[in-house]
């Protein structure tokens, strides 16, 4: 059977746009009914190796893709996607361990949902993941801290005048922290901030950004100074470590 999959040129710019990557048609369907009901315009695609292509062509708003997919895999999927762009990516896993997460967060995603899938879940972190990419009006969007410079309003991020890459958590979690210098905040307290939902003892989400975001930063994750680990409580924002 040939791999061609037609897909629309353009997805409509009045909705919230979805790129659906997800091999197994019936759940695709079910999803894209689902979503299609609370205001999405949902493009699907059932190959790994169609998923970059139509992310280029498509410019969704988020993408939710699957790991396990037929062409190439998720994981290589998401790497690629990240080579070019910041869209929110979701992944889908139907694995409970947490390495196939961690294995997605450090590829660059955002967030991640297990399978077999919770629609109403599903529905609340994609538009936990599009809040994020509005800056709150009114509030403040710029903040500087010696060689680092945080820009809310532009989704920007430099150090010592070079512009820094950083995923949509990547950069809420940052923004989390750098609002408030000097406070500790627990995993429970950064997750409630970025996603709206609290820790639950498996999360290695904020763990991982973490350390991405150290390493994107220069601060030596063996001794850090930027953004400090208070063993049994949290992360701690240094103002005087950049």
């Amino acid at each position: 059977m040939s791999a061609v999959q037609w897909m629309p040129d353009s997805l409509p710019a009045t909705l919230p746009q979805v790129l659906l990557v997800e091999d197994d048609r019936r759940l695709g369907e079910l999803v894209q009914h689902y979503l299609g009901e609370h205001g999405f315009a949902v493009v699907p695609v059932h190959r790994g190796d169609l998923a970059v292509d139509a992310c280029r062509r498509l410019l969704p708003q988020v993408v939710v893709l699957d790991l396990m997919l037929p062409g190439i895999g998720g994981i290589d999927v998401c790497r690629q996607i990240r080579a070019f762009s910041d869209v929110p990516i979701l992944i889908l896993t139907a694995c409970e361990d947490d390495v196939d997460q961690v294995l997605g967060l450090e590829s660059g995603a955002d967030d991640y949902v297990l399978k077999p899938i919770e629609p109403r879940l599903l529905l609340a972190r994609l538009r936990a993941l599009l809040r994020r990419q509005q800056p709150v009006g009114g509030s403040r969007t710029k903040a500087s801290f010696g060689s680092l410079c945080i820009d809310r309003a532009e989704r920007e991020v430099t150090q010592a005048q070079q512009r820094i890459d950083l995923s949509t958590t990547e950069f809420e979690i940052l923004w989390v922290l750098a609002s408030q210098p000097g406070q500790i905040l627990s995993r429970d307290q950064i997750l409630l901030a970025v996603r709206g939902i609290g820790f639950d003892g498996l999360d290695r989400s904020v763990d991982v950004c973490i350390g991405k975001l150290r390493r994107k930063l220069g601060d030596d994750p063996r001794e850090p100074r930027g953004i400090k680990t208070i063993w049994g409580r949290g992360y701690q924002f240094n103002p005087a470590g950049w």
